[in-house]
């Protein structure tokens, strides 16, 4: 009999953000190791669901047979922490952690507190937990009160692709991410502001229905700049790696990432990076790749900018290291074989 699983999420598990483009390739490449893998939607709103949804999820958690093993995605078991902690004995909880939900960019205080509060009470109701990069894991060691012996990193994948062409007479910069505070696309839109005497274009992809909020406010920013003629907010994109082929540069200016997978397929694309020192972003983009700004600083992301585009020598060199450092990231095959020996001892 092959080895079954409950994965438990939240939302639209087709939605086109990194962390459940994580969680689809992940199941797949389980369910291709041999592991039956059972998919439980939660419902949506996590982690700010209605009193209805979070007792529906509940629910359904609560319903499960004894000795479950139910990995449930961190964007939902963050605030499921009165059901981890009556179930914590019945069932073989693990959680998967992208990254801890107070760290989330735009939250007022009361939030902040109540996410972490929450967050730390359901992780101590785990058998285990994944998580998708070693800064994250840090983390939960350090404010969350979880030892390394509790936590196992389970790096997102990267499959092998020819590097972009690059060489563009208007150089394109790419950046991908969703239209949320976080991602810093506004620091990116100041940034390109302070380049605008140089020849380049920008597209932006990202969502769009995550925070509409965020989206016309980066939209009149666009128009307040007078960047529409050379910036694109394209939303989201069917095939992401046409426009990373496409690209000269890839720019994201988050403000924290638990990852950031995106700069991971820019470094496989062979793209110089600029980014933000935030989270795990010095983790994943090697110094000889890219050039790490502080967050939240436009400034210093425009200069940057300017110096890779100024310098067609500079940015082949980071070019060459992107996408050397693009092919020692590990495959989806790879990375879901670390999380399914671990599994293995729950199961």
């Amino acid at each position: 009999m092959s080895p079954s699983l409950v994965f438990a999420y939240p939302g639209d598990l087709m939605t086109k953000t990194g962390g459940y483009a994580y969680d689809r390739h992940i199941v797949s490449e389980l369910r291709s190791a041999g592991w039956t893998v059972n998919m439980m939607p939660l419902g949506l709103g996590f982690p700010y669901p209605r009193e209805r949804d979070l007792r529906n999820a509940e629910s359904l958690i609560a319903a499960l047979p004894d000795e479950t093993v139910l990995l449930v995605d961190g964007l939902a078991y963050g605030v499921l922490h009165e059901v981890a902690e009556r179930e914590r004995e019945r069932l073989r909880i693990l959680a998967l952690v992208h990254h801890p939900l107070a760290l989330e960019t735009g939250l007022d205080p009361a939030d902040r507190v109540r996410l972490e509060v929450s967050e730390r009470l359901a992780l101590t109701c785990t058998r285990h937990v994944f998580v998708t990069s070693p800064a994250t894991a840090k983390t939960l060691e350090s404010s969350y009160g979880l030892t390394s012996s509790h936590i196992t990193v389970v790096l997102p994948g990267t499959e092998p692709v020819q590097p972009a062409q690059r060489g563009s007479d208007v150089p394109h910069i790419v950046s991908v991410g969703s239209l949320t505070p976080r991602k810093g696309h506004d620091v990116l839109l100041r940034a390109l502001d302070t380049v605008r005497d140089l020849p380049w274009r920008a597209t932006i992809v990202g969502s769009e229905k995550l925070e509409p909020a965020t989206a016309r406010t980066l939209r009149a920013l666009v128009k307040e700049l007078d960047l529409e003629d050379r910036v694109v907010l394209a939303g989201e994109i069917d095939d992401v790696g046409e426009v990373f082929a496409s690209a000269d540069l890839f720019a994201l200016a988050s403000r924290y990432e638990g990852y950031g997978m995106v700069f991971a397929e820019a470094l496989a694309h062979g793209l110089p990076v600029i980014a933000c020192r935030a989270g795990a972003v010095p983790d994943v983009v090697p110094a000889g790749a890219g050039r790490l700004v502080p967050p939240d600083d436009p400034a210093a992301f425009g200069t940057a900018l300017r110096e890779v585009l100024q310098d067609n020598d500079l940015a082949d060199q980071m070019a060459k290291a992107a996408y050397a450092a693009g092919r020692q990231l590990p495959t989806w095959a790879q990375s879901a074989s670390v999380l399914s020996d671990r599994l293995k001892d729950f199961a």
